[in-house]
This record gives structure tokens, C-alpha cells and sequence, in this order.
């Protein structure tokens, strides 16, 4: 799971005033992906949110599918979910968290959350709506990153 903002200049439901882009209108995205990249779920929140909240709306994403999950589950999160609070919620939720340590550079290629960016990527060059998102609605947002990821998908399967 990973986080990934993007610019909403038109924003309202879903927008907040961005970090890293000067107090500009930005969502972000909180993407699960299993282990080869393919879209599970996605959660939108306001640029001005932290990740860590965002870790249990996302994990839940994976309720509506219905079947019987794995007993455990490997989590890969980057710096931003360091802390005592999201290991215990990883313990919660029966996950199995490998968490990088702040202030500790590492590649992205020696880890495992290259494959969550791959998708990020995947969201943000190949569907300019999800990259700067001009959408005012949660709801509306949502059904694009439906198709965006059910595009993913296809294009996986042909693969």
C-alpha cells in the first residue's frame, strides 16, 4: 500500500490542500496491489491526510471480494506508516507488516513496493483523468480508477 497524490484543481469532496505542492487543491490515492502488480483496491482522501489513517479503509477494500483470505497477510508500507499505531493495527487486522525505517535510504528497486509504484504509474501516465483529477465527487473519481484498473487488468491478462 501506497499513497500517491495527485493534483485536483477543481477538487471538493475528495481534495485538500496539498503538502508538497504549495497549499494547491491535490487527492491522494491509497493503493493495494497483490504481489504482481494487479489493482485490488484504492481509497481517495485528501492531499493534507497522512498515510497511516488511510491503512484500514484500505486493507477493508479487500472484505468485498467475498472469498476466504489468506491467515497472514505481508504488507509492504513505505517510511510514512512508521509507527507504533500502525503496527498495532497491522497486528489487528492480522497482517504481517514490513515497514520501512524513517530516516533510512533505500532504493526503490531492493524492496518490494516497486510493484505498488509500477501501479501508481500505470494509474498516472495511462489515464490522464486520474493524474490531474478535475472531478468534483468521490463517487465519480472512484468509477474512474473502476476502469482504469479493470483496463490494467485486461491488459495483464493479455500479457
Amino acid at each position: 500500500m501506497v499513497g500517491c497524490l495527485v493534483k485536483a484543481p477543481c477538487g471538493r469532496e475528495g481534495a485538500g490542500r496539498s503538502p508538497v505542492d504549495r497549499g494547491k487543491q491535490g487527492t491522494k490515492r491509497s493503493v493495494l496491489v497483490d504481489r504482481t502488480g494487479i489493482p485490488v483496491g484504492c481509497v481517495i482522501a485528501g492531499a493534507n491526510r497522512h498515510d497511516s489513517p488511510l491503512l484500514r479503509p484500505t486493507r477493508e477494500t479487500l472484505s468485498r471480494f467475498g472469498f476466504k483470505l489468506p491467515e497472514t497477510i505481508c504488507v509492504h508500507l513505505d517510511a510514512g506508516y512508521d509507527s507504533k499505531t500502525t503496527r498495532a493495527l497491522l497486528a489487528e487486522l492480522g497482517c504481517q507488516g514490513h515497514i520501512a525505517t524513517k530516516g533510512v535510504l533505500a532504493p526503490v528497486q531492493n524492496t518490494a513496493r516497486w510493484v505498488v509504484e509500477r501501479t501508481n504509474s500505470w494509474h498516472n501516465r495511462g489515464f490522464r483523468r486520474l493524474a490531474i483529477c478535475t472531478e468534483r465527487r468521490i463517487r465519480v473519481i472512484e468509477a474512474f480508477i473502476a476502469l482504469a484498473n479493470a483496463i490494467i487488468i485486461v491488459r495483464r491478462l493479455i500479457r
